[in-house]
């Protein structure tokens, strides 16, 4: 793995213009990974100690914060991320936060999982963003109350030890945890701003909650399935085919660019665990003019398995969702959907439940991660 680049010290005041134009960022190696607390699988900033000039709830809003310079509210500068006072100490002798001082926020992860990397972005807090952030995890079932998680009898375990940050820059941390998490508490020292938080890693689902709905979207994101190559990603992340819900625009499902050559373009997938398949949902939800012409979905039992079709090479219609019932169940870890010869779907379904060797490989991962 290369070293992540990091970024410490104040940005430039904003001078007019672009202000993404000297926004600081990397490439980091862990951002192919899920987004964890992405609002659109369920996540939340269910707590923080401070929040008076901007709300903590801005921290999971996807998409880049945005920046206005003319917009101002009775409490100052509106940004658009998590804001908190200025700290202050004790007294005038010793006005200055001490080396203990700093906010906190509590975030419910929208699909537990392990954590592979954190990117703590500050744009365009250019003067006011933390000296330093820490970032710790729990693995806490149900849905516990603030007050439950801030208890005595909840571990944290650091996923990110108290580290300089800069501002206005995307400020990214590896992480090596090999466990599941289910909520994060993001500290900043002593106090300041964050834009946005993202949290990249791999869904663990609770194998006793799958047995129960027995049949399921075995390829979901939420349910443990995810993208693991795709032929082309020009306009959008082909993980977005297996999000939560419909898409409710062109953006949010999966488009490829326009092929001037006789090949077609595909996802990879891998499932949850090793299932029985026997029904295929295709959505074409908002691609109209640019929604896949043909689509064939196929399987294959463990990694040097061979290619089976499921799905023969079948027309669609744009923005529509279609469902197709298979003959008999189709057994298999990974599936494969080719469409003809480009464009785009929105979303994959697979519904289908666990064999029992699927079930028990999962449990035994969700044990072994301390599920």
């Amino acid at each position: 793995m290369t070293a992540i680049q990091s970024f410490t010290g104040d940005a430039n005041p904003y001078g007019g213009g672009d202000p993404y134009a000297d926004y600081r960022t990397a490439d980091f190696p862990f951002t192919h990974h899920a987004d964890l607390a992405d609002r659109r699988l369920g996540a939340g900033v269910i707590a923080a100690n401070d929040e008076f000039f901007a709300e903590r709830e801005n921290l999971l809003v996807p998409g880049r914060a945005e920046f206005d310079p003319e917009r101002f509210g009775h409490k100052g500068k509106i940004m658009d991320g998590w804001e908190t006072r200025r700290r202050r100490g004790a007294s005038a002798e010793h006005p200055w936060p001490t080396a203990e001082d700093h906010d906190w926020a509590l975030v419910r992860l929208g699909a537990p999982g392990v954590v592979r990397g954190i990117v703590v972005d500050t744009a365009h807090f250019r003067g006011n963003y933390p000296q330093a952030v820490s970032v710790e995890g729990a693995s806490v079932p149900g849905a516990p109350s603030p007050r439950e998680l801030l208890g005595d009898d909840v571990k944290w375990t650091t996923l990110v030890p108290r580290t300089p940050v800069g501002g206005h820059a995307a400020n990214g941390f590896a992480v090596s945890v090999e466990q599941r998490f289910t909520h994060l508490r993001v500290n900043q020292h002593p106090d300041g701003g964050i834009a946005r938080l993202r949290v990249y890693g791999e869904v663990v689902p609770d194998p006793e909650w799958l047995a129960v709905l027995g049949t399921f979207d075995v390829v979901a994101l939420e349910n443990g399935g995810r993208v693991e190559d795709a032929s082309d990603l020009f306009y959008s992340p082909a993980a977005n085919t297996v999000r939560p819900g419909r898409s409710r625009t062109m953006d949010e499902g999966w488009e490829t660019r326009r092929r001037r050559d006789r090949g077609n373009d595909w996802i990879r997938y891998r499932l949850a665990a090793q299932a029985r398949i026997r029904a295929i949902g295709i959505d074409t939800a908002c691609l109209k003019g640019n929604s896949a012409g043909w689509a064939a979905v196929s399987v294959r039992d463990g990694e040097n398995g061979d290619w089976r079709e499921i799905l023969p090479r079948t027309r669609l219609q744009p923005d529509t969702d279609h469902r197709f019932v298979l003959p008999e169940p189709a057994v298999g870890t990974h599936a494969r959907v080719d469409i003809f010869p480009d464009g785009g779907i929105s979303r994959l379904r697979l519904f289908g439940s666990l064999t029992e060797e699927g079930a028990s490989a999962l449990a035994a991962r969700h044990q072994e991660l301390g599920g």
